[in-house]
């Protein structure tokens, strides 16, 4: 097994990160990598001033080459997708607030001190019904969070409050385009029932005491678009388990790319 992670596996290839990042009037210094993988590096900048706002995060989609494919194009749809969350979010308590476009795939959000949920963990009492109500709003917007599977697609705030981030895989398609017909209305309501499904389910993994017996038993209850999702996936998933864990070790809080380390520049 390889000691580093091969460059076309991660999402600048041999392209370092970049120094500073300016926002506005104000500079910020690379001072952490949290996560690098395929399709993303993400990373906190730092002001050289205290006070609010001292903090940014940098999300960089998807710009290098895979071999001789160019996936630019990933990257600018993936960066598409998530700024037209975040301008349509603006409001909802717990989503980040974004700062600006960053190049061709990127984007500079404000930074959540936190952490990511982990299973077992204990969260406050009104923790669960803080993202339920993060939830509802997102999809009262005609979305659907779509990534609410793992425990650490939630960050729990300094403040215990959830915080939603990843916006890579939403679901959102406006009306202009026919997200409110057949079929796009229907898929839209699958995913957010998958959305109410996978809350039961992370309350069950951190706050079982919560649930009623009603909604236990309805935590283990896939919906059937879910359990056919699954089905039909799964042999490729395990495919790209087996090679990404012969090729690429890292594999961290149950995050593959997951960095989690002061590195200054380069990584």
């Amino acid at each position: 097994m390889p000691k580093t992670v091969p460059a076309c596996l991660t999402a600048l290839g041999k392209r370092p990160l970049p120094e500073t990042v300016n926002v506005g009037d104000r500079s910020y210094t690379l001072k952490k990598v949290f996560k690098n993988d395929f399709f993303a590096v993400t990373a906190m900048y730092e002001a050289a001033c205290e006070g609010d706002g001292a903090r940014v995060l940098l999300k960089i989609n998807r710009d290098a080459w895979f071999g001789p494919v160019p996936l630019r194009w990933v990257g600018r749809i993936l960066v598409a997708k998530e700024v037209a969350a975040f301008t349509r979010l603006v409001e909802v308590q717990g989503v980040p607030r974004l700062l600006r476009r960053w190049g061709a795939t990127g984007i500079v959000r404000e930074y959540v001190e936190g952490s990511p949920m982990c299973k077992g963990e204990s969260v406050g009492d009104a923790f669960h019904g803080q993202l339920r109500s993060m939830i509802c709003e997102i999809h009262d917007r005609d979305m659907a969070y779509v990534d609410l599977e793992k425990c650490e697609n939630v960050l729990v705030g300094e403040d215990g409050r959830p915080h939603l981030f990843d916006f890579q895989i939403s679901w959102y398609v406006p009306k202009r385009w026919g997200g409110s017909l057949w079929p796009l209305a229907g898929l839209r309501r699958w995913f957010q029932s998958g959305d109410h499904y996978h809350l039961l389910k992370l309350q069950r993994r951190t706050r079982c005491d919560q649930l009623s017996p009603e909604q236990l038993a309805a935590s283990y209850r896939r919906p059937w678009h879910i359990r056919v999702h699954r089905f039909l996936t799964w042999p490729i998933t395990w495919c790209r388990r087996k090679i990404l864990d012969r090729v690429d070790p890292r594999r961290r809080n149950g995050e593959r790319g997951r960095v989690d380390e002061d590195i200054i520049g380069v990584i």
